[in-house]
């Protein structure tokens, strides 16, 4: 399906706040509210736009974010092993990359025992070979407001 300017504004507004309303999407790229829908729709059946949620500010719980690095032992496909951390409610993601490692997996948890547990739990999976763990200190994300100084 082709992406065009317009697509890629209401796109872009939809990304900042879903909530935002088809007359305000309308308004803001200079077409009436009937087209917006129908071109909303559209996104939506072809599966650009996959679906809608909310934006939590972990933040505030208390939370924390880390990424682990993995390397995957010799026979282990990576289908496998996502089937297995998609079973872990603080694996956020996992991504297979290019290169040295094979992946990284993204983790939310309430402190740094709760991340050794939730690193040893995957290690005794046995399709690993080696982890290594970054703890975020900072986070901005395109969905965000503008990034401003962390305190």
């Amino acid at each position: 399906m082709a992406v065009d300017e317009v697509d890629r504004a209401i796109l872009d507004l939809l990304r900042r706040d879903a909530r935002t309303t088809v007359a305000e999407i309308a308004r803001t790229v200079r077409l009436s509210p009937a087209p917006v829908a129908r071109r909303i729709a559209r996104l939506e059946q072809s599966g650009v736009i996959r679906g809608y949620r909310a934006i939590i500010d972990d933040k505030r719980g208390g939370s924390l974010e880390a990424f682990t690095e993995i390397r995957l032992a010799g026979s282990t496909e990576t289908g496998e092993l996502a089937e297995i951390l998609k079973d872990v409610p603080e694996i956020q993601a996992f991504y297979t990359i290019a290169g040295d490692p094979d992946g990284l997996v993204r983790i939310r948890v309430d402190d740094v025992d709760h991340l050794q547990r939730v690193v040893n739990a995957m290690r005794r999976t046995g399709k690993l070979t080696a982890t290594k763990t970054l703890i975020s200190l900072y986070s901005w994300e395109r969905s965000d407001d503008p990034p401003t100084e962390p305190a």
